[in-house]
């Protein structure tokens, strides 16, 4: 049994890779920022939520993983440090798919900064209409950071009645709420960037997969500081970082040779 630790479009793919490849897959979708996981399987009921701890203990209980193919997304980080601590402690192969970073160019422009506080703080520097292109995770951050007074703040987030919930609770306008779906055009990036007179733009190094280069390509087009969260690094000596979905399927095949 592999268990694959989705939330993203690369979770969903490598999970149905390796059942096309005979595999016995588990698949534990994030939610709620990393804090939970909804579990997906004929055999273990999927309608609920469970605690990252719960969810681990469910499975084990019932069919013990065999290896894990990390594939959340790397921000936050929380399922993932979970994940490996897991895995270390029971000698079980723990495989952590990344992106591959986009290339950022050189330019005056362009901030990258390593820390939530430093991209909110960088962001009331550069400029008085802030366009988030970040989602709802650690809204509270920008929001609340002292340096954000006076600013407008401007956020690009999921269609999700619980998510634009989240953003009103926290006293944004709807005037500044972009409630849609991506991935977005680099036409449809230029349009609401002009629309909503950004004057900076601020997201994360999420791959190419995540629209970053096309963000970042516009934005400087456009004239616009862009500050750039970058990714935390993976840590722990026993993670086998992979970048694609050959080096998954490879990987699995090397570990789980006989099990299918």
């Amino acid at each position: 049994m592999i268990l694959v630790i989705s939330g993203t479009k690369e979770g969903r793919e490598i999970t149905s890779l390796l059942i096309s490849k005979d595999y016995k897959v588990l698949s534990a979708t994030v939610v709620n920022h990393g804090a939970r996981l909804i579990l997906h399987n004929d055999m273990m009921e999927n309608t609920r939520e469970y605690t990252i701890r719960e969810a681990f203990n469910k499975i084990f209980q019932i069919n013990p993983f065999r290896l894990i193919v990390d594939a959340s997304h790397p921000y936050p980080e929380g399922v993932s440090k979970f994940a490996k601590e897991f895995c270390s402690n029971r000698n079980i192969p723990y495989f952590r798919f990344v992106r591959e970073e986009v290339q950022l160019p050189e330019n005056p422009l362009l901030f990258a900064v390593y820390s939530w506080e430093e991209a909110a703080r960088k962001a009331a520097e550069m400029g008085d209409t802030i366009f988030l292109t970040t989602g709802s995770f650690n809204l509270e951050q920008f929001l609340c950071h002292p340096d954000m007074a006076g600013k407008r703040v401007v956020v690009r987030v999921l269609p999700d009645p619980q998510v634009i919930t989240k953003v009103r609770s926290l006293g944004l306008p709807s005037r500044d709420i972009v409630a849609m779906q991506g991935p977005f055009s680099r036409e449809m990036n230029r349009a609401t960037f002009k629309m909503y007179g950004a004057s900076v733009v601020v997201t994360k190094e999420s791959g190419r997969a995540g629209g970053t280069d096309n963000k970042v390509s516009v934005a400087l087009k456009l004239m616009i500081p862009v500050v750039v969260i970058k990714r935390p690094p993976v840590k722990g000596h026993d993670a086998i970082i992979v970048n694609s979905y050959g080096q998954v399927l490879q990987g699995v095949k090397s570990i789980l040779a006989d099990d299918k």
